[in-house]
């Protein structure tokens, strides 16, 4: 009986869509999804009265009903979905039966029945037809909030593992990257440079306020059938039509007032959750034309756009407000469709702009960050009939590697709670932060500080080396991040010859000072043991740390090898 009445979460969207006809069958997409817990005892009324409570509108709003995104069957290890009504206490018992018949879903889906947007899987990216995909839905997004250090963060950091983490007569506020070493020196077309800055590339076009004089750049590719280059083999072109940077539908176009997607023209009284979602889906409205327009007046509270060609026989205009009640941007006034003609072909869209196509390689960055910038332009151009260049393409990942993940200050400010947090989760673990000091007019601030080298190891490395032959490999390997670094790492070998990684460190470069600073870490926590082995290439910093008197690597306490 105890089993039965186990409580549950349940993932209930209130805002989003329906998407049928994707891989997994029915789709539930929604930009900030609640989550209710519930039991076998739950009533329909005790879960429309969660959710109210939850949205805070208790009293002043009623749900009719819901849509269960119901599990039916499983091909392959893959769950295939449909659609139920849920509206009384019998149809949420169908919801209690699929769990246990389906454990593999632990977690059931809801839809608010006021919610009934439904979209279909977009046209294949490859299409160059410019009507066949201007009535797919706007992708949307938010940025994540800045997360602001803690300062009693630090007095706890200090009370909690002040011996292992490092010494600090007082701890940072906040961690920052070490000084920026610049971006390295590939070539665009070196194949293990791809995601590597480009020095000289022209400005991006991305900025809101245009001037009136530009050239005009003309629709679309002509061609009738979408030949895929050799990059695509590598590239999820489904990912396309996933949830997009934090649960939004992905595709593009108009929506109406009631968020159907859908429409090829705005309309009067069409509404946007923010600014970036209108200036998002005027943008790609412009692109799927292949036309141009100009931003006559654009601040925080009034955006007002028109065509290019606008007294010279093209009326076009849109201008949106933010409705400051309910924080919603709103189509106040539209003159549409464009009654102009595109009088040049370009390559290329001045709309097509770092920020829009962000959002559309947003579901292919979070499903592999690794992707190549190449695989991303081609993926681009395929989709909107346009090229971008390489350096906005680049832009374009970096901003949604950053939304996805926060940016490279955010995580390196975050390397003290992770430790804490690695600590806590997995007692003996053994971190060692070191730290630089943040200089100000002369003055040492000690409220922040950079990041210098970080040691670490676990307690399972620590215990399996003492099982493992009496030997260690050292290597190391560059990063190629906004702030560059290195990765130190030791090896051991068990009885049947598999490695077993026992040692990390982070460190600002190659040289006798963090090889030294790793490898006394190293002897200190890990191997201990007389007589060791040390493998290794022939690199002066190792060689210089090796031979230090006082760290415990000379004969006969240990011994080198070089690997060749």
């Amino acid at each position: 009986m105890a089993s039965e009445e186990e409580s549950f979460a349940v993932l209930v969207h209130h805002r989003g869509s329906i998407k049928r006809k994707t891989r997994s069958g029915v789709k539930f997409t929604d930009k900030n999804p609640l989550y209710i817990v519930v039991n076998r005892t739950t009533s329909y009324d005790d879960l429309v009265r969660s959710v109210l409570m939850k949205l805070g509108l208790e009293g002043a709003k009623r749900i009719k009903k819901f849509f269960y995104r119901i599990p039916v069957t499983i091909l392959h290890d893959t769950v295939k979905y449909d659609c139920l009504t849920i509206g009384s206490d019998e149809d949420l018992q169908v919801m209690f039966l699929c769990r246990r018949q389906f454990p593999e879903v632990r977690t059931p889906e809801l839809l608010e029945g006021s919610n009934r947007n439904t979209t279909n899987v977009a046209t294949a990216a490859g299409s160059s037809s410019m009507a066949a995909v201007a009535s797919s839905s706007v992708p949307v997004y938010e940025p994540t909030a800045q997360l602001v250090a803690s300062p009693s963060f630090a007095v706890d950091l200090n009370d909690g593992v002040r011996d292992e983490v490092g010494s600090f007569d007082v701890l940072p506020n906040a961690l920052h990257g070490v000084p920026p070493v610049g971006v390295g020196d590939g070539e665009l077309g070196d194949p293990d440079e791809d995601d590597v800055e480009p020095e000289t590339i022209e400005d991006d076009s991305g900025d809101e306020v245009v001037a009136a004089g530009l050239a005009l750049a003309g629709g679309g590719s002509s061609s009738g059938t979408q030949q895929y280059p050799p990059y695509f083999s590598s590239l999820d072109l489904d990912a396309t039509t996933h949830e997009g940077a934090l649960g939004h539908a992905v595709g593009f176009g108009a929506r109406d007032a009631e968020g159907n997607a859908g429409l090829t023209e705005f309309q009067v009284g069409q509404q946007f959750q923010d600014k970036d979602e209108a200036l998002l889906s005027v943008k790609t409205y412009s692109i799927r034309r292949g036309v141009q327009y100009k931003v006559v007046e654009s601040d925080h509270r009034r955006y007002v756009g028109k065509c290019s060609e606008f007294g010279n026989g093209c009326t076009w205009l849109i201008r949106l407000s933010l409705r400051k009640r309910k924080g919603i941007w709103e189509v106040k006034r539209y003159n549409g469709p464009h009654t102009c003609l595109a009088t040049s072909i370009s390559s290329d869209h001045r709309s097509l702009d770092h920020s829009v196509i962000s959002a559309f390689i947003m579901p292919m960055v979070r499903a592999d960050a690794s992707v190549r910038i190449k695989v991303l332009l081609n993926a681009t151009a395929a989709h909107f009939g346009f090229r971008p260049t390489y350096r906005r393409v680049w832009m374009a990942k970096q901003k949604a590697v950053g939304l996805i993940y926060d940016d490279w200050d955010e995580s390196y400010s975050e390397i003290p709670r992770w430790v804490l947090g690695v600590q806590l989760t997995m007692p003996g673990t053994v971190a060692v932060l070191r730290t630089s000091p943040v200089r100000v007019g002369g003055q040492v601030d000690e409220s922040e500080a950079y990041f210098h080298r970080l040691f670490w190891t676990f307690p399972p490395c620590i215990e399996a080396f003492r099982h493992c032959k009496p030997l260690v490999s050292i290597d190391d390997t560059h990063l190629y991040g906004k702030y560059g670094g290195t990765l130190l790492i030791a090896i051991a070998q068990d009885g049947n010859s598999n490695i077993l990684p026992v040692a990390f460190a982070l460190v600002e470069g190659e040289n006798a000072e963090s090889w030294t600073f790793f490898l006394s870490h190293l002897r200190q926590h890990v191997t201990p043991q007389p007589g060791l082995l040390v493998i290794s290439d022939r690199h002066n910093g190792i060689k210089s740390a090796l031979e230090a008197p006082d760290e415990g690597w000379l004969p006969p306490s240990a011994y080198r090898a070089f690997c060749i």
